[in-house]
């Protein structure tokens, strides 16, 4: 038998809409890819499957009614991990779940389901250090601004946090690899996109976007980080384990001063 080779957009519905395809054709053998990385086999024509809300939401429904809230939480989760072959990892997932009559999402002994949960795990770690790292710093348009670099795409699931947490504060939340962000008008979020300067660095508070009370702040954040820190009780093998180098550039509190 041939193997079918689906093309989506890179959005969860539009995953679910090509394992929606897949159930209502029967398909046995297939992948799923995202359009934007797909590379055209010698042997193969791939399908592009457009993203359907209606019917991607029938599969999420049925996956509710199949998976614990949890298990559909660490499928979702999972997906957001952007791993190379995902897409296979929680098709297999999904077809084991539609195939028996009881909870599989607690059964680690299937590849998929392990797989699928340790990728949530890895996520989810990834989402809590985001909600802690995050720092703003005040523009001269009065909008807080921060930006981000986590491994895993995971300003959908901070985007809550946020919310609650800076409800009286315009704020953007900008995912530099990902080039797209959160923005908060006071009333709701709003996924963006912004067209940033050539060569601007976003490590640095420069006195041409942010305000001379932001600049201020910062140099006293940094005073207060150092005056805390003390010498004979420090721990760097712990700090990296709990702070890891890779976001430091993003923390003012790691800035020179």
């Amino acid at each position: 038998m041939k193997q079918r080779h689906l093309l989506y957009d890179g959005t969860f519905d539009g995953f679910l809409s090509c394992v929606f395809y897949a159930f209502e054709h029967k398909l046995k053998q297939l992948s799923i890819k995202k359009a934007s990385s797909c590379q055209n086999g010698l042997f193969s024509e791939p399908e592009t499957i457009v993203t359907d809300e209606q019917k991607a939401n029938r599969v999420w429904k049925g996956l509710q009614s199949k998976l614990s809230k949890r298990g559909c939480l660490s499928l979702y989760y999972a997906f957001l991990s952007e791993q190379v072959g995902v897409e296979q990892v929680l098709l297999d997932y999904i077809q084991y779940a539609f195939a028996n009559l009881f909870e599989v999402d607690t059964d680690f002994s299937h590849p998929s389901v392990l797989a699928t949960s340790k990728l949530a795990k890895s996520v989810g770690r990834e989402k809590h250090r985001m909600e802690a790292f995050v720092r703003f710093r005040l523009t001269k348009d009065d909008l807080y601004f921060a930006s981000i670099e986590p491994d895993f795409n995971v300003l959908p699931l901070i985007s809550k946090h946020f919310e609650r947490r800076y409800a009286d504060q315009k704020w953007v939340i900008y995912d530099i690899k990902r080039k797209y962000g959160l923005l908060y008008d006071g009333h709701s979020v709003e996924i963006m996109t912004i067209d940033f300067p050539a060569n601007f660095d976003f490590t640095k508070t420069e006195s041409d976007f942010f305000t001379e009370q932001e600049l201020e702040f910062q140099t006293l954040w940094q005073s207060y980080f150092k005056s805390t820190n003390i010498a004979s009780r420090k721990n760097m093998t712990l700090h990296v384990k709990h702070v890891p180098k890779r976001y430091w550039k993003y923390l003012s509190e790691k800035q020179p001063g």
